[in-house]
């Protein structure tokens, strides 16, 4: 399910920032990197069971790539790595530790639907990007 060319990006596809933060990612991945999957979908589903994932438990973007699974912010950063623009400046702060890295993630994760909403289903990616996702 996941090329070695590209790296899938899994999110929860209800949650308004996480749609906000893949589309982000969408316009500044000029290298054709990722591919995504909501959570929910059947793809995100065949994933999760891949790689041992408990759902009801992840409050958190989810990278594979090269076959390795990366969480919270330790995800973010790589994501970051591979976009254009100055977002790879970011990755700079893989330097700090990753318990000190991951509250400050898991703060904003856990209050993103109160902060940002949630709508009832996940979004339908336009033709333009539809090859994009999984």
């Amino acid at each position: 399910m996941n090329n070695h060319e590209h790296s899938t990006i899994l999110f929860d596809g209800v949650c308004n920032f996480c749609d906000n933060s893949i589309n982000l990612v969408i316009r500044n991945d000029k290298r054709d990197h990722f591919r995504f999957a909501p959570l929910q979908s059947e793809a995100g589903k065949i994933l999760t069971q891949k790689f041992n994932i408990d759902t009801s438990k992840t409050d958190s973007v989810l990278l594979i790539e090269n076959d390795t699974l990366y969480s919270k912010s330790t995800a973010a950063l790589r994501i970051a790595r591979k976009m254009s623009g100055l977002f790879p400046l970011c990755y700079a702060l893989i330097i700090i530790p990753k318990f000190l890295r991951d509250p400050i993630y898991d703060y904003i994760a856990k209050r993103r639907y109160k902060w940002f909403g949630k709508k009832e289903s996940c979004m339908i990616p336009t033709p333009e990007i539809r090859t994009k996702f999984l």
